[in-house]
């Protein structure tokens, strides 16, 4: 069942959204060569407990996860696309990383990506950045009322794939609002004009993921968890949950 959000509703999600920008600011400030992944892990538990927000991923077990999510955030570095687990890996010069998170105020969540180098960055990093950047962009643009939900996928392949980079749609956006994960699916590939409706009231995370080596693969590593493109390449993963009002999109995840 798909649930439509008064706008009292969206406003309660963006005060969840704003702690979800706030622990990207301080992980991204955190981040740097030689901290580890559980130590950027902590700096965000320290944001959600002091905002009395809750951590929609902790605990969190789909059934594609090998165990209940251990953290608060995932940290996906390099060719880790996603759902990375904060661990005891130190971060690297040269680094690329996508931290996703997730927190909820009064039973209402939020979830959001950031990507970011850490040291010197590649060049070739900074463009899978923006391209990724761009191609979120489109989505939340196309997220209009009356619109389509193929509207928002077609965006973002447009721009995605025309870049030369590979994108999976097994694992896409989702409807968002009393729980983490609602329906409806949003599909970061599809066709413009085909799929569910657009309505006011409609909250949605969009997330496309983009593999720099222009392939669509990917494995699950050993740790039950990691999403990790088939060919090594860099990947990157960026997200915003967004409210669809009859003035258009409204992001949420912002501080």
């Amino acid at each position: 069942m798909i649930e439509l959000k008064s706008a009292g509703e969206i406003a309660a999600m963006r005060e969840a959204g704003k702690v979800v920008a706030a622990v990207q600011a301080a992980v991204r400030e955190r981040a740097g060569i030689g901290v580890t992944l559980k130590q950027l892990d902590e700096v965000a538990r320290t944001v959600i407990e002091e905002a009395r927000a809750g951590a929609s991923f902790l605990g969190y077990h789909p059934s594609f996860g090998a165990t209940p999510y251990p953290g608060v955030i995932c940290t996906s570095v390099n060719g880790v696309m996603l759902h990375g687990l904060p661990t005891a890996y130190k971060l690297r010069d040269g680094d690329l990383i996508s931290v996703d998170c997730g927190a909820y105020i009064d039973g209402w969540h939020a979830d959001g990506t950031v990507s970011f180098t850490v040291g010197h960055a590649r060049e070739e990093d900074l463009k899978l950045i923006k391209v990724a950047e761009e191609t979120l962009a489109a989505g939340i643009e196309a997220a209009l009322p009356g619109g389509r939900m193929g509207d928002i996928g077609h965006a973002m392949s447009t721009v995605g794939r025309g870049a030369g980079y590979g994108m999976q749609n097994d694992f896409g956006g989702h409807g968002i609002g009393r729980a983490m994960h609602e329906s409806p699916f949003v599909p970061n590939e599809a066709r413009r004009g085909r799929g569910l409706r657009l309505r006011p009231g409609l909250v949605i995370a969009i997330e496309p993921s983009l593999m720099a080596g222009g392939g669509d693969g990917y494995y699950v590593a050993d740790d039950g968890w990691s999403l990790c493109s088939a060919d090594g390449s860099r990947s990157v993963h960026v997200e915003h949950t967004v409210a669809i009002t009859g003035d258009g999109p409204v992001v949420l995840t912002v501080p």
